[in-house]
C-alpha cells in the first residue's frame, strides 16, 4: 500500500504494551528508549519517543539499514512513495519547480527527506530536459544508509548533487518535500471528560514493556478551546511543534525563492473533526497498517497526518508568503501530467491514475507552497483548485 491512512485510525489506549523482538536492534534501541525514561523520571513525551524510535543513530527507523520503499512487500519494504510509483511524479513536480526557478532568478534545489534519491533523479533528469539551469541539488538527510543509497543513485549527476545534514546557512533556490512533514515527531493529546488535556507518552511496565502513560498538561490546541471546535471526552490527537518549528527555520534559511511540500493531511478545521476523534498516527510495515506505535521501535515507520492551516500559519508568521495549497491530483493535472500520461506506456499510466485519483493518493495528498517575501509569481501548480481559502 502506499503511505497513506484511511480517515480515522486507532492509537492503542493507555496501558496497551508494546514489545521488542529479542535479538534485534529493535531490543537495543529499546534499552535507549527505557534509559532516556528513567532519566525523564519515568515518563518520555511522545514526541521524544518518536524522535528515537525514527532517528536514533544507527537504530531508529530512517537511522538503521533496513529496505523502507519498494512496491510489494516481498522486497523486504513497508510502503512505497509518489516517486517510486512513477517517475510521472518528478516530471509533472519538475514544471513548477523550473517556473519558480526562472521567477526567482535562482539555479539551485533543495530536497529534504529525499527517501530512495527517486524523486531528485526524476527532478534533475526533467529539469536538464526542458534546458532549466540547475547548478546544485542538495538533499539534507539525517540518515546515512539513505544517504549511501542515493549518491549509488545519482552518481551519474556528478558534483552538482550534495548532501547536507544540517541547514544550509544561506539558501537561494527553490525547495521541495516529498512526505517529509508527516515524519516530524508529534505530542499527543488525550481530552479529559472535565475539559482541558492531558498529554500521552511513554512508560515502562513490570516486565519492562512500552506503555503508553497521560500526565496532566497545559498544552492546547486552539482551534478547539477558543474557536469552539467540537471535541469528545477521551479524544486523542496530535499537535505538530516539531514541524511548525521547521518551517520557522525554513523562514530563517531561505533568503530568496519558494517552497513546495507534498504530503497527506488536512486543514486543521477537518484534522480536528471528531471523524478523527483517535487522531492520525499510525505506523506502515510490509505495506500493512500497523496500530502498535510502540511495539518494535525502529523497525517499522510512524506518521501522522499533517495539519496544513498549523504549517501555512508558522511560515507565514515568520515572513514566508503562502501562494498555494491544493490537492494533489488538482497539483499534478495543472502542471501537465495528463498529457504526459497520453504519451506513456500503459503501466505507466496506470500508475500515474494512482497519484491523481480521489480514492488513491489524489484527493488525500496535499501540496502546499511558500514564496519569499517579495516573490510575486502565480504558481502553475495552484492555477486551477486552489484551496488557501480552506486554511
Amino acid at each position: 500500500m502506499r503511505k497513506s491512512q484511511p480517515d480515522s485510525v486507532s492509537v492503542p489506549p493507555a496501558q496497551r504494551p508494546g514489545e521488542a523482538l529479542p535479538g534485534t536492534a529493535s531490543a537495543d534501541l529499546l534499552t535507549l528508549i527505557a534509559q532516556a525514561i528513567a532519566a525523564n523520571g519515568g515518563w518520555l513525551p511522545f514526541d521524544r519517543y518518536m524522535a528515537m524510535a525514527l532517528y536514533q543513530p544507527g537504530l531508529g527507523y530512517y537511522a538503521n539499514s533496513s529496505r523502507k520503499f519498494g512496491l510489494m512487500p516481498q522486497s523486504g519494504s513497508d510502503f512505497v512513495t509518489a516517486p517510486e510509483l512513477t517517475p510521472l511524479f518528478g516530471r509533472a513536480l519538475a514544471v513548477q519547480v523550473a517556473q519558480a526557478l526562472r521567477e526567482s532568478g535562482t539555479t539551485e534545489v533543495f530536497e529534504f527527506g529525499a527517501g530512495s534519491g527517486a524523486l531528485a533523479e526524476q527532478l534533475i533528469s526533467a529539469l536538464d530536459a526542458l534546458d532549466q539551469p540547475l547548478t546544485r541539488y542538495t538533499i539534507i538527510d539525517l540518515s546515512g544508509t539513505l544517504r549511501e543509497r542515493q549518491a549509488l543513485r545519482l552518481a551519474r549527476f556528478g558534483e552538482r548533487v550534495s548532501w547536507a545534514s544540517e541547514w544550509p546557512a544561506a539558501m537561494q533556490g527553490v525547495v521541495v518535500g516529498n512526505e517529509v512533514l508527516d515524519a516530524m515527531p508529534v505530542q499527543l493529546l488525550v481530552r479529559q471528560p472535565e475539559g482541558g488535556w492531558h498529554e500521552r507518552g511513554v512508560a515502562l511496565g513490570a516486565a519492562g514493556q512500552l506503555l503508553f502513560a497521560d500526565r496532566p498538561s497545559e498544552l492546547t490546541i486552539p482551534f478547539i478551546d477558543v474557536e469552539g471546535g467540537a471535541v469528545l471526552p477521551g479524544m486523542v490527537t496530535e499537535i505538530h511543534p516539531q514541524a511548525e518549528a521547521f518551517m520557522r527555520s525554513l523562514a530563517e534559511h531561505l533568503q530568496r525563492g519558494a517552497a513546495f511540500f507534498l504530503d497527506y493531511g488536512f486543514p486543521e478545521a477537518e484534522y480536528y473533526h471528531l471523524q478523527r476523534h483517535q487522531g492520525t498516527l499510525i505506523a506502515h510495515r510490509l505495506h500493512q497498517v500497523d496500530h502498535d506505535p510502540l511495539g518494535d521501535p525502529g523497525e517499522k515507520d510512524l506518521t501522522a497526518h499533517v495539519n496544513f492551516t498549523g504549517i501555512a500559519l508558522a511560515g507565514q508568521q515568520a515572513g514566508l508568503d503562502v501562494i498555494g495549497y491544493t490537492s494533489q491530483a488538482h497539483f499534478l493535472f495543472n502542471c501537465g501530467i495528463a498529457e504526459m500520461m497520453a504519451g506513456a506506456e500503459l503501466r505507466e499510466r496506470a500508475m500515474g491514475q494512482k497519484l491523481v485519483t480521489e480514492h488513491e493518493m489524489g484527493e488525500l495528498f496535499k501540496v502546499i507552497a511558500f514564496a519569499t517575501a517579495g516573490l510575486q509569481f502565480n504558481p502553475l501548480g495552484f492555477a486551477h483548485g486552489d484551496r488557501m481559502h480552506r486554511l
